[in-house]
């Protein structure tokens, strides 16, 4: 692949948007258990939510897809969506309210770069919950390619953040 265009470095992807089958559901979920707030609704069939005042990191709408059934596994779209934490602490965080709330992980990972735990939001879509490391603590490889893997996150290990003033 030949690349003659380079997206500037500043870019970034400003929000999502998914269809949903059930708004009061999908707001339970991102902004009952997550913890985003709700920004504004349109009308019945939309809903739009943040972090920290933002117009909208995710827009929720079932103006396709209210009462259908999830997406097929084996089909074509979103494989899932990544939330950002600043800190390993807040990661650690939203591990507790998780378990607390005995909500099931689908994985948990250490790729090197980040950490990351996994879920389904209440339409099967899969949710990343992250956060990058450092990039100062990052692998290199010879050609300059970041090394990346996947190897399971110790959990136990990311919920001791939580004991750290």
């Amino acid at each position: 692949m030949e690349q003659k265009y380079k997206i500037p470095s500043q870019t970034q992807i400003g929000h999502v948007h998914l269809k949903v089958s059930d708004i009061n559901k999908s707001l339970e979920f991102y902004c009952g258990l997550l913890g985003f707030e709700l920004t504004t609704m349109y009308g019945s069939q939309a809903a739009f939510i943040s972090a920290g005042g933002y117009h909208h990191h995710i827009g929720l709408n079932t103006w396709h897809s209210k009462n259908a059934p999830p997406a097929k596994e084996d089909g074509v779209g979103l494989f899932h969506t990544a939330i950002l934490y600043p800190t390993r602490k807040d990661l650690a965080v939203i591990l507790d309210r998780l378990i607390k709330a005995d909500y099931p992980l689908t994985g948990a990972s250490d790729h090197g770069v980040s950490e990351a735990i996994y879920l389904n939001d209440p339409d099967n879509n899969g949710v990343e919950l992250y956060r990058d490391r450092p990039k100062e603590e990052w692998s290199y490889n010879s050609d300059g390619t970041v090394v990346m893997f996947t190897k399971s996150l110790d959990l136990d290990d990311l919920l001791q953040e939580l004991k750290v003033n």
